[in-house]
């Protein structure tokens, strides 16, 4: 485990392999590879063939009279080709007033400040979102076009931002940006003409789950998810957090230890289903009380600053431990709650949970503009801090069997 690893992993997720997105041949020679890996450390394998959707779009086209504006295809939208009247909604009162079916309806405003959840969401799905959805599924526009502005929290750094990324929903949608949502609006009442080259193929995807230890019903869970967004090579979002974990399972090769230890590369945590991430929770359905702690990676590596672990409801004797930690290595520091990442799932279920980021990045979850573009390159990852990250938390795994 060096620094020339950590590039070498890099260009065979980020470079070598184009594309990481659920359901693409991509995604799945990045699960094999990290399989075959672990498996040579000497850990022993699970995997799950996971029921997925790939996406294909090949652009699209809006025009209205002469004019022509630039729009993009929404994620995993079905396509169209609509000739109809244009029409907008700004607010929800302003949606739930208007007749859209058979429209083509413009969304902006106070409709489109966040990206929406997708509607079989499970693990955060507002209501107002649940309720824009359902109002539109009611009302059966012929097409959407979404004008939206930045939301890095939930969208990442792109600009603008698809306000709809769902499988699940079957109107066919559009986004562009504010500055064209407010020529289109001048041109309500108008004939749109609207082509969306998009389609959905059904597609399979795998989760695997690596395992060491002596103690099956005392689990610690270090999680990182595989997957990526189309369009982005996806290194702090999360080829890094894949590294790490490969670099666990070569520091732990010869573990025999209590607890047991899992590696969860989590194949979905970009994907609107969240499938890998729903098969291990049904996996585990009734043995969350075994596991004794997650540790999520999820955006490490960053150039700019250290590393920041948050924590969330860790035991006092746990906390000592990875107080001890942060005291011994100078690139770590404690940093502070967010949920943006697969340590809510283990939250939710109770369990503790330590979540690993760039301090930077945690800082400007806000604001950033790289996560889910194609600026999420290997060139803006320090590959030392993920060396640092590995032998740290080798470090504090090997101290828990203190804790018997």
């Amino acid at each position: 485990m060096n620094i020339e690893d950590a590039r070498r992993y890099l260009k065979m997720l980020c470079e070598d392999i184009p594309d990481r997105s659920v359901g693409s041949e991509g995604n799945r020679r990045a699960v094999a590879f990290f399989t075959e890996l672990v498996s040579s450390f000497g850990w022993q394998t699970e995997t799950m063939a996971l029921p997925v959707i790939d996406w294909q779009e090949r652009g699209a086209d809006l025009r209205i009279g002469e004019q022509s504006f630039d729009v993009r295809v929404s994620p995993y939208s079905l396509g169209c080709a609509v000739e109809a009247p244009l029409i907008s909604a700004e607010t929800l009162k302003e949606l739930e007033r208007l007749e859209v079916e058979g429209r083509v309806l413009l969304l902006h405003g106070e409709l489109t400040r966040e990206k929406l959840m997708p509607k079989n969401f499970p693990f955060y799905n507002p209501e107002e979102h649940q309720r824009i959805l359902a109002l539109l599924g009611q009302k059966q526009p012929a097409a959407l076009i979404c004008a939206t502005g930045r939301n890095a929290a939930v969208a990442g750094g792109v600009y603008p931002f698809p306000l709809i990324e769902d499988g699940d929903f079957d109107i066919p949608s559009v986004f562009t940006t504010e500055e064209a949502g407010q020529v289109l609006l001048s041109c309500v009442g108008k004939t749109v003409w609207l082509e969306s080259r998009s389609n959905r193929i059904p597609a399979f995807a795998d989760q695997v789950i690596a395992r060491k230890g002596n103690n099956p019903d005392r689990r610690v869970v270090v999680s990182a998810h595989i997957d990526a967004k189309k369009g982005s090579p996806g290194t702090i979002d999360n080829a890094i957090g894949v590294v790490v974990l490969l670099f666990l399972a070569e520091l732990l090769k010869e573990y025999h230890g209590d607890p047991g230890i899992e590696l969860v590369p989590f194949n979905g945590e970009d994907y609107y289903a969240a499938t890998g991430q729903m098969e291990y929770l049904r996996k585990n359905q009734g043995r969350f009380h075994t596991i004794w702690l997650n540790i999520n990676l999820d955006g490490v590596g960053y150039k700019d600053g250290k590393t920041a672990l948050s924590f969330f409801n860790l035991p006092e004797s746990v906390k000592m431990h990875m107080d001890e930690i942060l005291a011994r290595y100078e690139g770590l520091v404690e940093g502070f709650p967010w949920v943006q990442g697969d340590h809510s799932i283990f939250i939710q279920q109770g369990c503790p949970a330590v979540a690993v980021i760039s301090q930077w990045l945690l800082e400007h979850l806000d604001s950033q503009e790289i996560t889910h573009t194609s600026k999420d390159a290997p060139s803006i990852v320090d590959p030392h801090k993920l060396v640092e990250i590995a032998v740290a938390l080798k470090d504090f795994l090997n101290s828990l069997s203190e804790l018997n």
